[in-house]
């Protein structure tokens, strides 16, 4: 069934002002560059330009970050970022933990062009980086998940608004990241954020926020602590600000390495952090209400879809799960549960062995915009595993799509499994990295696929970064990897039970990093290890919280 052009996504639509504030950043961008190309800026001065429009530079070319609030995306913006592969890069694109995309070979001159391009489907790169308030995140089965509360899109909308071109913060102590989960299952790493906000009902009914303040991750992870248990709804954005204020008069601008919010709260104190911030927020809460009004014009652009209410009595799907055993292992691994009856959320992996982890051609990218319109309202969504979602296709259509994605290299039936690795770009691309991360996924995957148990350890997170930044968050991996140099070398440093969800945890290193010639290896041992002495049933993170590091430990060091 083709979807009609009635059917919209249930997305943000932008309004005149919205329109208005893109094109005019893009023509500001436009100006700025042809003064620095003109060298009537300094390349100084041009930095803080063109990283408040998103645009670093790396190891071989500018890269260009593209944010996609709280990861929505329509097809015609798929198709846009296609297009853009296409004409001002080298025919791909690649999707970040946070959501967003990334272009990794635009031409600095181009840029504003790509702005210009990007605004004519209502998308930007404002604050994708420098010391500002980033992208706002969120669980990527918002509106459809079976455990939510509430659909928390509306009010990472409402946040996204306050947080962008924001005049008090546009220069934070460091760059600033807000999460909100709507769900009782945390998909959106909200522990993992400087700010995380959770949709929760008190013991009235009544639902609200939780709100927890200083978690992070990089150079000195930490888990973010509950600053109020319970907030209503109209606060959101007063006290979101007042935490704002207190970091930014507090916060360190002398060291770098300590000017997170994490810093600021750990060293003060969760008491005293909680009573500054709560003293502000006396002052300003009064002028700051978010009315019920204003909740409900945003809430809006949100509705559900025209569902076919007679999706369940549709069979087919037992019979081709039946006939088709492969497509059978896709649904179980690649599928998730609906709230509506007779749709499930499909996920589109981009953890091909073939392929870098969450890398689209622009081929692939046009394929998707096209079955998004047939199969799913035309909405895409991107995923904190840098995978992608169409979250609403009816089950009889799972079949078809299938089919498609398997021709696209883009079915591997491995979410939540072991080869679903998140990889930063490490040095094949990044100015910061000290080792590889692409090449060495590669290398696991390979390895990883030829054994007969990946299917059967179930849910193991292997997360990999190429730098102590940890974009690819491997401090919170059920196995963290983390490229170090020594004296010009690579070598990995690994890290066992950590987790982003609901009982967040730091991962505990396993000892001495390994060389690069050993990490594959070291990654198959600790998997047999877990294969051999677990428990019936008994999870990854399970066994390491039961057994502790040393029996991993004494396997992979044995011959060392």
């Amino acid at each position: 069934m083709r979807l009609t052009s009635n059917d919209k996504p249930s997305m943000y639509q932008y309004n005149e002002q919205d329109q208005t504030l893109v094109e005019e950043r893009a023509a500001q961008y436009r100006r700025q560059t042809e003064d620095f190309l003109k060298g009537e800026l300094s390349e100084d001065q041009f930095r803080a330009l063109r990283l408040r429009n998103g645009l670093y530079i790396q190891t071989h070319a500018p890269m260009l970050r593209i944010a996609v609030p709280y990861g929505l995306l329509n097809s015609r913006q798929l198709r846009k970022l296609a297009h853009i592969a296409r004409e001002y890069d080298k025919g791909y694109c690649h999707f970040t933990t946070r959501q967003n995309v990334q272009f990794n070979w635009p031409e600095l001159e181009r840029v504003p062009d790509i702005l210009d391009e990007l605004a004519s489907v209502q998308m930007h790169s404002i604050q994708t980086s420098g010391n500002c308030m980033r992208n706002t995140t969120s669980d990527h089965l918002a509106g459809v998940a079976v455990d939510e509360i509430e659909d928390p899109r509306p009010y990472c909308e409402i946040i996204r608004q306050w947080t962008t071109l924001h005049p008090e913060f546009d220069y934070l102590p460091r760059k600033f990241k807000i999460a909100v989960s709507g769900a009782r299952h945390d998909r959106a790493a909200t522990q993992l954020h400087d700010i995380g906000v959770h949709l929760v009902k008190n013991e009235a009914g009544e639902t609200g926020f939780r709100i927890l303040v200083g978690g992070g991750l990089g150079r000195t992870p930490i888990i973010g602590q509950v600053i109020r248990p319970f907030l209503e709804k109209k606060h959101l954005l007063s006290y979101l600000e007042a935490i704002l204020r207190i970091y930014n008069l507090f916060g360190r601008r002398d060291n770098k390495y300590k000017a997170r919010i994490k810093i600021l709260a750990k060293e003060t104190g969760l008491e005293k952090f909680t009573g500054m911030v709560e003293a502000e927020w006396l002052q300003i809460r009064d002028g700051m209400e978010l009315g019920d009004e204003r909740i409900a014009a945003i809430k809006a652009h949100f509705t559900p879809p025209a569902y076919d209410t007679e999706a369940a009595q549709d069979e087919s799907l037992s019979a081709h799960l039946a006939a088709h055993p492969a497509f059978a292992t896709w649904y179980r691994y690649n599928t998730a549960e609906h709230r509506v009856p007779g749709y499930r959320a499909a996920f589109i992996s981009l953890k091909a062995p073939d392929s870098p982890p969450g890398d689209m051609t622009d081929t692939q990218l046009d394929a998707v915009a096209d079955l998004a319109d047939r199969y799913s309202f035309g909405e895409i969504r991107s995923t904190h595993r840098q995978n992608l979602i169409l979250a609403d296709v009816r089950q009889t259509n799972l079949f078809a799509l299938w089919q498609t994605l398997s021709e696209l290299n883009l079915a591997t039936p491995n979410i939540g499994t072991v080869t679903d690795i998140i990889c930063c770009p490490g040095l094949d691309f990044c100015s910061l990295a000290n080792a590889g991360s692409i090449g060495v996924a590669k290398e696991i995957n390979e390895a990883l696929e030829d054994m007969d148990y990946v299917h059967d350890i179930g849910d193991v997170k292997i997360n990999m970064s190429g730098c102590m930044n940890g974009c690819a968050h491997q401090s919170v991996g059920h196995i963290g990897i983390l490229g170090v140099d020594k004296k010009g070398a690579e070598w990995y440093q690994i890290t066992l039970g950590g987790s982003s969800e609901n009982e967040a945890a730091i991962g505990e290193r396993l000892g001495p990093a390994v060389a690069r010639d050993e990490v594959t290896q070291a990654i198959t041992t600790i998997l047999e290890v877990y294969v051999n002495q677990r428990q019936q049933e008994e999870s990854f993170l399970d066994m390491v919280k039961r057994v502790g590091i040393t029996p991993f430990k004494e396997r992979v060091y044995a011959d060392h």
